[in-house]
């Protein structure tokens, strides 16, 4: 779930959809991939961190078992990579890292088996850990609040998205665009 600009729902459609799922019998995972870690506390994990850490430690340490970073939470079949304010280091450590644009892909695949979805909560930017989870990603949900600013920015993400699906991953799919937080009393969200 990405977007560059903040504000446009990308963490509640995270939660909504994941729950959804979960609650119809899937096992669905959630990463926190954005150092505000709203979605950590929006599943009432915050300040909780899994055996191994969080995913500042995933993508920063040594990737044993990648299930020591997951935390269930109170839904069936709904658990998390949590995040914290230590997440915010994470750009600046990963730049001499080699490879660092392919490094939550390596951990995701340690547990895609263990999952029928994976969503990834992304930070209102298009830095590192949204590179990151473009190239983790097989396709790409787009939240877009109904508003003029809103359409501005969606360039710079589908130009992003083709540049992965160019260099690094060619089979990231966009899923689609959501139109989140409509008004109908305005003439924009009429149109």
């Amino acid at each position: 779930v990405a977007n560059q600009k903040g504000g446009v729902a990308k963490t509640t459609t995270a939660i909504n959809l994941a729950t959804s799922l979960a609650l119809s019998g899937k096992r669905v995972l959630l990463l926190d991939l954005d150092p505000q870690a709203n979605l950590t506390s929006g599943v009432g994990r915050k300040g909780q961190t899994a055996a191994s850490g969080t995913i500042y430690e995933a993508l920063t340490g040594e990737i044993g078992d990648a299930r020591a970073f997951v935390l269930a939470t109170d839904v069936d079949g709904l658990s998390i990579v949590p995040a914290d304010r230590q997440l915010t280091g994470a750009e600046i450590e990963l730049v001499t890292v080699l490879a660092r644009e392919q490094r939550l892909r390596r951990f995701l695949d340690k547990l895609r088996s263990d999952f029928d979805f994976i969503f990834i909560d992304t930070p209102p930017s298009l830095g590192l850990l949204t590179l990151n989870a473009l190239v983790a990603a097989d396709s790409v949900i787009v939240p877009l609040n109904c508003e003029y600013f809103a359409l501005e920015g969606i360039a710079d993400l589908t130009a992003t998205i083709d540049r992965v699906r160019g260099a690094l991953t060619p089979s990231l799919a966009l899923e689609g665009l959501l139109l989140t937080i409509y008004e109908d009393r305005t003439n924009l969200g009429q149109q």
